[in-house]
């Protein structure tokens, strides 16, 4: 039952093939028997969970219609608001913190009969490329437990590599939803900005913030995209574009597609073995029917130092509201007001949360605005250029989603520079607003690679379309990892 896509137990509960009650045991079981190994949640709600099963087989036996999402287990990424469950962004400054309100996406999910198991875990607010930031510890990657899950949505992408969970939420802010499933062999699916509502989403850097789903096929990704998008009063950045059925998109033909490929951009510091799955990626696409042109990106090599100025920037402002008084942790026996802003953020924020608060109060500061962040701001605007004329010619451009295959747990932590790198070929996309998938495509001994298509702003059908065309050609996405 736990290797069943999300599709398949949706129609199974439909058609009165299994109970939605089983389905959820068989998957608490499953997580419950491998989160020692692999922590990658941090929260499991089983009580909660089987509650709503319950309530789901009563649904399907009164005769009532029953939602897109009927019975399917689903994960959250721990810093998405549930009413009343424990949600901490893997820090210990809101290890205590209990909202008492529903992100919109977690209101969608519920109303289309979606069963929430649980939080997962998370680089601390989501700041990081391995989930080694938690408070609460480092997920394991389940192809191989010495090595990063990625980051920052790393339990979400591993409960689904797993099979903890068909399918699950995580955010993606410079890649946190496309590397992670890149390095646990899942679809990971970032969508334009303003296409999900951010309301409910504990904020690392507002510009760039955006949930996606990941899941073990484009169709399940489909699936979920078409409950969780659209436009919501609660969050004004969220577009008023109309939401297609993203499953009708998935015909299997990608006959006339034309897809970019920025050779030099990709030219240097990518593992051979990353490369070669590519490049075997779009010759099956070409023998399918794409067609794969060379583009130009020419400021997608600034993106990094581009994208770590305006995240930390915006972190800096965003995490200023977590001081110890209004709720979160709060520093004991502080004799004044200043100490207590002190020591509660001393104690609560972990090392790295404070090296991008410190780096963004930096290039915020009089004197540094306008050599930083403003130049920051206008590069942005360039990259964001480079796609649009990219796009003149061609559907999407495609590139490794990393650089490398997971790296072993502990090999960049001493080196923040290197950890951000893993994060060259992701940032861009966010950094334009552009909407990317991350498919898997090989392997390199024993580990997932996956390749990363980015489209046209709210053309998330289109990058669906090609994914689940490729999975049909290929049996990458139905490997499973032998834990």
């Amino acid at each position: 039952m736990v290797q069943q896509t999300a599709r398949a137990i949706r129609d199974d509960i439909a058609q009165g093939r299994a109970s939605a009650s089983d389905v959820c045991r068989a998957f608490l079981e499953r997580t419950q028997a491998l989160n020692p190994t692999l922590n990658a949640f941090n929260h499991v709600a089983a009580d909660r969970a089987l509650a709503r099963a319950k309530a789901i087989d009563a649904q399907r036996a009164a005769g009532a219609s029953l939602g897109p999402l009927a019975g399917v287990p689903i994960a959250l990424k721990d810093n998405m608001s549930v009413r009343g469950m424990r949600t901490t962004a893997s820090s210990k400054i809101l290890d205590t913190y209990v909202p008492v309100y529903d992100a919109t996406v977690v209101q969608r999910l519920e109303a289309a009969g979606a069963v929430i198991l649980g939080k997962t875990n998370c680089d601390e607010f989501a700041m990081g490329s391995s989930n080694e930031n938690s408070a609460y510890g480092p997920v394991r990657n389940p192809w191989a437990t010495d090595r990063t899950p990625g980051g920052s949505s790393g339990g979400s992408a591993a409960a689904v590599a797993a099979r903890c969970v068909p399918v699950a939420l995580g955010s993606d802010t410079g890649g946190s939803v496309r590397q992670p499933g890149s390095f646990c062999g899942v679809i990971g699916l970032k969508p334009t900005y303003g296409r999900v509502s951010r309301y409910g989403l504990l904020a690392f850097a507002s510009s760039l913030d955006q949930i996606g789903p990941l899941g073990r096929t484009a169709a399940d990704a489909a699936l979920v995209l078409s409950v969780i998008a659209g436009a919501d009063p609660c969050d004004a950045t969220t577009a008023r574009e109309p939401v297609p059925d993203f499953s009708a998109a998935l015909t299997g033909d990608v006959k006339g597609v034309r897809i970019g490929v920025p050779r030099t951009f990709m030219a240097d510091g990518v593992d051979p073995a990353v490369l070669r799955a590519v490049d075997d990626a779009l010759a099956t696409l070409n023998s399918a029917g794409a067609t794969v042109v060379d583009v130009e990106l020419p400021h997608a090599k600034y993106a990094i130092p581009v994208y770590y100025l305006v995240a930390t920037a915006e972190a800096s402002s965003n995490l200023a509201r977590y001081d110890g008084v209004k709720y979160g942790h709060r520093a004991d026996d502080a004799k004044t007001l200043r100490e207590m802003y002190s020591r509660s953020r001393d104690e609560g924020f972990g090392p790295e949360v404070k090296r991008r608060i410190m780096l963004g109060t930096y290039v915020l500061s009089a004197g540094y605005y306008d050599a930083f962040y403003l130049k920051a701001l206008q590069v942005r605007t360039l990259l964001r250029r480079d796609y649009e004329q990219a796009f003149e010619k061609v559907d999407v451009v495609a590139m490794p989603t990393a650089p490398t295959p997971a790296f072993r747990l502990g090999d960049k932590t001493d080196d923040p520079l290197q950890m951000y790198l893993a994060d060259i070929f992701t940032v861009s996309a966010p950094l334009a607003g552009l909407p990317a998938i991350s498919v898997p495509c090989g392997f390199a001994d024993g580990l997932p690679i996956g390749l990363q298509l980015t489209g046209r702003f709210f053309d998330e059908s289109m990058l669906l379309r090609i994914a689940d065309a490729y999975e049909r050609v290929t049996d990458w996405s139905r490997q499973s990892p032998a834990i």
